[in-house]
């Protein structure tokens, strides 16, 4: 009985890293979505976050889809990381700064916009 138990747990976990790494994993697999190397050399993009807020994972998922390097800060977590939001003018998450383009909300078509 413990054996069945373990092994759902062992289910659920696995489950869990795969929806968390679904980004990375699929540009394996699909390395046409892979943004330019240009882009990803000289991209400065910097997301500020929280951790359950789903549209910040849905910027890291987009991200990682594009092979974009950026730095997530949790500004819930980090008091650092939440001054600098804040001195940008905040208003929301996720929050990126593509190369000192602010993006305020959910927009990928912004951001590789804001890339070129």
């Amino acid at each position: 009985m413990l054996g069945g138990v373990f092994k759902k747990v062992l289910l659920v976990l696995l489950v869990v890293v795969v929806i968390q790494n679904w980004g990375k994993i699929e540009r394996v697999f699909n390395p046409s979505q892979v943004a330019p190397e240009h882009v990803r050399t000289s991209a400065r993009v910097v997301l500020y976050s929280t951790e359950w807020c789903g549209y910040c994972k849905q910027i890291r998922r987009f991200l990682d889809q594009k092979g974009i390097p950026y730095q997530a800060f949790d500004i819930e977590k980090d008091a650092q990381a939440r001054k600098a939001y804040e001195a940008l003018g905040g208003g929301g998450i996720p929050f990126v700064d593509v190369n000192g383009t602010l993006i305020r909300d959910y927009a990928p078509e912004k951001i590789m916009a804001a890339l070129k």
